[in-house]
């Protein structure tokens, strides 16, 4: 994505937690990460890590900058823990100024493409600033994961984080006061909830953006992922990756993973595929079979490698699955590891891409005096 405001442009000021003078011991997290690295201000809020943990185990690492998942450990089939998400080891790493990034974050206000930056609210058209092939992606160059959560309940199962989006923010117009809340389950998921109300109309579309790479190893590809998609239909792109308006059938297609299989099938048997070659690889919306029934699985992932599934229920009625088409060995993620192209996937529960110009499609305007919600559950398993 194509991120260039600078530092001093987005108004953000960084200035790292200073250590005491009195050497202690550091205590990082069952990820490896050192709290203290995420200790910050910036733009005069702070900053911090916030670890969440069950009796078995799993740990879930987040910071309020972005509201972004850092780490997720979850066990393996011989038990062992894994971190399965990208991401960075400290604080800095994720300003835009260091990394343009979305990893883990909490998006907002618009996740996905609006086509050409343009809206229309009560027959006024607003445009808003584009940052992706003519398109403002993922609420626009200084979205909500360059912004700080504050953080209202964090406890060992449980983290609240509520943000501020004030009326002309990228150009959308209305305040916007918003709230994501993560919820660790002892059966090993993470439970994302997500709450917005706005005083004027405007379009809202929230999700999380975490690459997941279930073997815990990202020097390994995700292409032998076993994926599985409840979707018998998609919304095809054009080359700048928006949407057409059409919604195709996936049968007979690279596009049908009704049945389960390894997401290197497109890249290898399908290249010519048109869907394919726009996308650059996987990078499309799924017209979801469940209806919004949190109880239906929408998709699961599996790592043959670790046995390691990621299943996912979702109230919304679409999924963005993105393989990692856009790494390219250029950042270096935890543990100094280059992030290579198909090192993640990304499974967002959402409206689908540029709803607001689409009213044959599920509605993502919000009214003043209605509230927006939206529920996504990442749980995780294990196979032999």
């Amino acid at each position: 994505m194509a991120y260039m405001k600078t530092l001093t442009a987005l108004g953000l000021s960084l200035l790292i937690t200073a250590g005491c003078s009195t050497k202690k011991e550091t205590q990082t997290t069952a990820s490896g990460l050192d709290p203290e690295k995420f200790a910050a201000q910036i733009d005069g809020k702070q900053v911090g890590l916030y670890t969440l943990k069950n009796a078995s185990g799993m740990e879930v690492c987040i910071t309020n900058f972005g509201g972004r998942i850092v780490s997720v450990m979850v066990p393996d089939r011989n038990g062992e823990l894994r971190d399965v998400v990208l991401g960075f080891d400290s604080i800095g790493a994720y300003l835009p100024d260091n990394n343009q990034s979305d990893f883990g974050a909490a998006i907002g206000r618009y996740a996905n493409r609006i086509a050409n930056g343009r809206i229309v609210v009560d027959g006024d058209t607003i445009q808003l600033p584009v940052n992706n092939f003519g398109h403002p992606l993922h609420g626009g160059p200084t979205g909500w994961q360059y912004k700080v959560y504050d953080v209202k309940q964090s406890n060992d199962s449980t983290l609240v984080l509520a943000i501020t989006s004030p009326d002309g923010d990228n150009n959308f117009p209305g305040t916007v006061n918003a709230e994501v809340t993560y919820r660790l389950t002892a059966d090993n998921a993470i439970d994302i909830s997500y709450s917005a109300t706005s005083d004027k109309k405007t379009p809202v579309n929230m999700t999380n953006h975490s690459y997941f790479n279930l073997s815990g190893d990202p020097n390994q590809t995700i292409l032998d992922n076993i994926i599985y998609i409840n979707a018998d239909s998609f919304t095809p792109v054009d080359s700048t990756f928006m949407t057409t308006g059409e919604i195709l059938a996936v049968k007979g297609t690279p596009m049908d993973f009704t049945s389960p299989l390894p997401i290197a099938t497109g890249y290898t048997d399908s290249i010519d595929y048109q869907q394919i070659v726009f996308g650059k690889g996987y990078d499309h919306n799924w017209v979801l079979n469940t209806k919004g029934d949190i109880t239906k699985e929408a998709a699961r992932l599996t790592s043959p490698a670790s046995g390691i599934t990621l299943s996912v229920y979702t109230t919304e009625p679409g999924i963005q699955f993105y393989a990692g088409n856009f790494l390219d060995g250029s950042t270096t993620g935890k543990k100094g590891i280059k992030y290579e192209r198909n090192t993640g996937v990304c499974l967002e529960t959402q409206h689908y891409p540029d709803s607001p110009n689409k009213p044959e499609w599920p509605s993502a305007w919000l009214n003043p005096g209605e509230t927006y919600t939206s529920r996504c559950i990442y749980r995780f398993s294990t196979e032999k």
